[in-house]
Order: C-alpha cells, then structure tokens, then sequence
C-alpha cells in the first residue's frame, strides 16, 4: 500500500494549458438531488466546477430548477424527467441526495446501461447497489464507488474493522473491475490491484455534505480526462487538503463543506 503525498500528486496533476477552452476540459453530468435534498446536488456540482470541470450539467427534478438557478448560476441544468442524451458528456455522477424509490432506481439502472464509460456512484446510489446486486455486473469497468464503512457494509456485508473491510475492497474491487474509495480517517483508494492511503483531512470533514463534495471533485477529474484511479486520488487528497487549509479560518467543529469547497483554489496553488 503507498501513502499518498503531495510529491506523488503533484506527478498527477496535469498542467493548464493558457491556450485552452472550456470545451478542453470536459463536460461532467450529476445526477443528484431531490425535493428534500438539494443541499447534495447544489455542494457536489459545486466542488466539480471548482475542481476544474469546463462545463458541469446537473440532473434535477424540474421543480426545484429555482434552487440550482439561484445557487450555481455557472451550471447548466438537465430535468429528470426529460429524455436524456448521454452522448453529450464524458463524464457522470450519480447517486447525492436522490433517494432510493422505485424512480430513482430507475433512473440508475438506465444510466448503466446506456453509458459505458466510467460512473462515479455514490449516497443514495450506493443505497441502490445493495439492493439489487445484479446490477454490480453491469457497470462499466473502472467505474468508481465511494462507500463510507455503513454504506460499504451494506453493499458487502458487516465487518468487525476497517481493516476488514480494507481486505473485502480489494477483493471486490478486483473481482468487479472497479475501484473503491473507502471513506474513513485514512480514506483506502483500491482497483483490486495498486492500493493507496491518504494522509490529508482532519474532523471538520465529518458533516453530512463531505462525500457529495468529493463526488464532484472527482467527477470533475474524469471529466478532464484523468485515468479513473488517477482521479480517485487526485479527488480524495484535493478534498482532505483543502479541508486542512480550511482550518486557518475556522475549526473542526464550525468548519462547513461550503469552506472546504471554497478552500480548493488554494489546495491546487499549494500543489502547483
């Protein structure tokens, strides 16, 4: 297992080219939110376009358009409820705040098999893998999954220790061809293959709002076309950083993810 630093990211990060446009870094679909949790969609699309995604789109129910246009002006909206056009992105994020009824399941088993292309799953997507496990055969190859140890548990059933579960995702990841990011104090990155720690983060992380934010972080590296393990660790590092930043402003316990996210600009300066 390797420890993740800033030297090792830094060979990650690729550099922005002056030239470039926003059709040059991708374009990222979310599928999040519901009546009662916008909060989700609005923080995961947010941290996606201050990860560095050209163009972000967010899939909404139609009745809550006023909550995204009043909060994200920079984003683009798709509704739920209209036709979809997977062609149009390159790369996808499901799961935040979008509960777990029949149409939600719905809306997940229709994104995997019309995409084949790798899909970041996560919250209340997770919820939905574990209970219909067939779907685990479907999914595109690399597609990322980002379980805290509850959600982990659910999908692969109960452990006694996170290095338990440790053991579990390596096995799963290899036998599902994906890649599991186990959330915790020391968030475990696997492909079932090459296996890494993170060394950033600290307590303030531990508000509901921390797992939406790192989905579009790392949504936001796909879709800037970084290799799907690359992205896992650029995202989980990138998120633990900005949150130990945010701690010369604020302290464990006042920290809110909206700092964290705000915070992403100077988590890239310090490793640039």
């Amino acid at each position: 297992m390797t420890k993740l630093d800033i030297h090792s990211i830094q060979k990650l990060l690729k550099k922005r080219l002056p030239e470039s446009h926003k059709g040059n870094h991708g374009h990222a679909l979310i599928i999040a939110g519901s009546r009662s949790k916008m909060g989700a969609a609005i923080i995961a699309t947010k941290a996606c376009l201050r990860a560095g995604a050209g163009l972000v789109t967010v899939n909404i129910p139609r009745k809550e358009r006023l909550t995204v246009f009043t909060a994200i002006p920079e984003a683009m909206i798709e509704f739920r409820e209209e036709e979809k056009n997977w062609d149009t992105y390159n790369s996808f994020a499901i799961g935040p705040g979008i509960g777990i009824d029949k149409s939600s399941e719905n809306l997940l088993k229709l994104l995997i098999t019309n995409v084949n292309s790798p899909i970041i799953f996560d919250a209340d997507a997770l919820n939905i893998l574990a209970k219909n496990q067939g779907h685990f055969l479907l999914l595109p190859q690399k597609s990322i999954i980002t379980p805290h140890p509850k959600e982990f548990d659910r999908l692969f059933g109960n452990h006694d220790s996170d290095s338990e579960r440790r053991k579990t995702a390596l096995s799963k990841a290899n036998e599902l061809k994906l890649i599991i990011v186990l959330k915790g104090h020391r968030t475990f990155i696997t492909d079932g293959e090459k296996s890494f720690e993170n060394t950033t983060g600290n307590p303030g992380l531990a508000k509901g709002g921390s797992g939406d934010a790192l989905t579009g972080i790392i949504t936001a590296f796909l879709a800037q076309d970084y290799e799907p393990l690359n992205a896992a660790k650029l995202g989980v590092f990138l998120h633990g950083l900005a949150a130990d930043l945010t701690l010369e402003t604020q302290s464990t316990e006042s920290m809110l993810i909206t700092d964290v996210i705000e915070n992403l600009g100077k988590a890239f300066k310090k490793i640039q």
